[in-house]
C-alpha cells in the first residue's frame, strides 16, 4: 500500500463498507481505441472485498498497464455501435474523515523529494505563471504550512460558484478564477495552482466520493475531484469544493491535473449516451 496516501487503520474507526461503481454507454460509428483510468487505485487494494473488474458489452479484450504516475490503466478497442463499460466493487473503509494536521509545516523547496518537484510546475490546466502574482499578494503575508493550504481552500471555496450547468471540460484554473464558477475539478485546479505558486507541491486526484454519513446532496452522482498537498514529509488530502473533512473517499488516479487522469481517452468520434456513478454505504451482517 502506498504510505503517502492518508488511509487510516480500519481498526481505529467506525468500519464501513461501500459499494462503488459506474456504467458508461457509448455509441461509436467505427471501431475506436480507448485508454481508461477507471480502476480503483492500488492504495486501496488491501481494502477491496469485491474487486472492480471492468466489464464490457459486447465483451472485448482489455489489457492493463501502469502510467507514469503509477495509476492502473486499461486499453481496449470499442466496436462499432453501442458499447458499455461498467464495474462495481465493495470497499472497506475505516469510517474516519480526512486527516487534519494543523501543526504540519511547509517543506522548503530545496528539501523536497524529487518525486514531488513535478507537482510544483505549471501544467495543462494549472497556469502557475498567470496566477503567481495574485497568490503571493493574497496569501504571501499569511501563515505557512497547513494553514496556508487551508487558506487557499477557503478562498477557492468562496470564490467559485458550484453548478453542474457550469461544467466545461476545457476550463483551466485561470478561467475558473476569472469566471468564478465551475464543478469540483475547477475547485481542485485553482487550489492546486495557487498552492504551486506558493511553493507547495499539489497534485490532482479523482475518485468516488458519495454522501457517506452526511445528509444526501441533491443532484446526480458523479466522480469527484480533489487534491493532495505535500507538507512535512507526506501528502495530505484537501477538498476545496466541499471544504470539510469527508468520510469514504476512494481514490482512482492521481496526476498533475485532470488531463493526466482523464476517465477515458478515445481515439475516434463517439457519443457518450449514458453515464451513471454510484458510491453508497452498504449494511454488513
Amino acid at each position: 500500500m502506498n504510505p503517502t496516501y492518508p488511509l487510516q487503520n480500519p481498526s481505529a474507526g467506525s468500519m464501513l463498507q461501500m459499494r462503488v461503481g459506474f456504467e458508461m454507454e457509448y455509441e461509436c460509428p467505427r471501431p475506436t481505441p480507448m485508454l481508461l483510468a477507471l480502476n480503483i487505485h492500488y492504495a486501496h487494494a488491501a481494502y477491496l472485498v469485491q474487486p472492480d473488474h471492468l466489464q464490457t458489452v459486447p465483451p472485448v479484450p482489455i489489457t492493463a498497464y501502469r502510467d507514469l504516475f503509477g495509476n492502473w490503466c486499461s486499453r481496449l478497442v470499442a466496436p462499432q455501435g453501442k458499447f458499455t463499460i461498467s464495474t462495481t466493487a465493495l470497499v472497506n473503509d475505516a469510517g474516519l474523515p480526512d486527516v487534519v494536521a494543523w501543526g504540519v509545516e511547509q517543506t522548503p523547496v530545496e528539501w523536497l523529494p524529487e518525486s514531488a518537484l513535478v507537482f510544483l510546475l505549471g501544467s495543462r490546466y494549472c497556469e502557475t505563471d498567470q496566477l503567481s502574482d495574485f497568490a503571493w499578494a493574497q496569501f504571501g503575508n499569511g501563515p505557512t504550512g497547513w494553514a496556508r493550504v487551508q487558506a487557499v481552500c477557503d478562498f477557492v471555496h468562496q470564490h467559485i460558484e458550484f453548478g453542474y450547468q457550469h461544467a466545461r471540460r476545457t476550463r483551466s484554473a485561470l478561467e475558473a478564477f476569472r469566471e468564478k464558477q465551475g464543478v469540483c475539478r475547477d475547485y481542485a485546479h485553482l487550489a492546486i495552482t495557487l498552492c504551486r505558486c506558493l511553493n507547495i507541491p499539489a497534485r490532482y486526484c479523482t475518485g468516488y466520493l458519495g454522501d457517506i454519513r452526511i445528509p444526501a446532496v441533491p443532484g446526480p452522482m458523479d466522480f469527484a475531484g480533489w487534491f493532495e498537498a505535500y507538507l512535512g514529509e507526506r501528502w495530505y488530502t484537501f477538498d476545496a469544493r466541499n471544504n470539510t473533512p469527508r468520510i469514504g473517499r476512494v481514490l482512482m488516479a492521481r496526476g498533475r491535473d485532470a488531463c493526466d487522469v482523464a476517465l477515458t481517452n478515445t481515439f475516434g468520434s463517439n457519443t457518450l449516451q449514458r453515464f451513471n456513478v454510484w458510491a453508497e454505504e452498504v449494511t454488513t451482517t
